[in-house]
């Protein structure tokens, strides 16, 4: 029982992290990335899917992403999928290409950025926190049911803990990662 208490624990934890990794992606840094298009939305055939499953994305260079749409009948559609999108970008097209320049990053946004994921990293350590107190309280209603014994809870709230750490650590490592990706200029 106390196995299948901290393995569910384990697995929603990494959900956490993994989606804090997932919401960094979303991030625009100083270089170029397809990964911030790939949350994008397009209409296709009267249906709303992803962009990846409309054009091929691709980084030309360092500042500037391609959109080649399957069809040249999505090139208007896309574009205007990604000016009203909240990324702030202008795309032109060229024929059946889009090409999305990313404007360098000022210092005010950067540092505007590094906070946001200051903020993203803690709601991810929040999250981490309230999934170790829900595997404590199982424990603990374990112990009063006396399905386990008292030196077995102390040792699976040491185990509990343990995994909090490592994630909380996860978290801080991929925080630290991407606001330093942020600042580089």
């Amino acid at each position: 029982m106390i196995d299948d208490i901290r393995k569910d624990a384990d697995q929603r934890m990494r959900k956490s992290v993994e989606a804090l990794a997932v919401a960094l992606r979303k991030l625009r840094t100083g270089r170029a990335q397809t990964s911030l298009l790939e949350h994008l939305h397009v209409d296709y055939y009267g249906s709303e899917v992803p962009i990846t499953q409309a054009a091929n994305l691709a980084v030309e260079d360092s500042r500037t992403l391609t959109v080649t749409p399957w069809e040249q009948k999505m090139v208007p559609v896309i574009e205007k999928a990604i000016l009203n999108s909240d990324l702030g970008l202008t795309p032109t097209s060229a024929g059946n290409v889009i090409r999305v320049p990313l404007p360098p990053l000022n210092e005010e946004r950067r540092r505007e950025l590094a906070r946001l994921v200051k903020h993203e990293a803690e709601q991810a350590k929040v999250a981490v926190r309230n999934i170790r107190r829900d595997a404590i309280h199982d424990l603990k209603e374990l112990q009063k049911e006396k399905e386990i014994t008292e030196d077995e809870e102390r040792r699976g709230e040491q185990e509990i803990q343990q995994l909090t750490d490592r994630h909380v650590a996860k978290i801080d490592e991929i925080s630290e990662e991407k606001q330093k990706e942020i600042m580089d200029f």
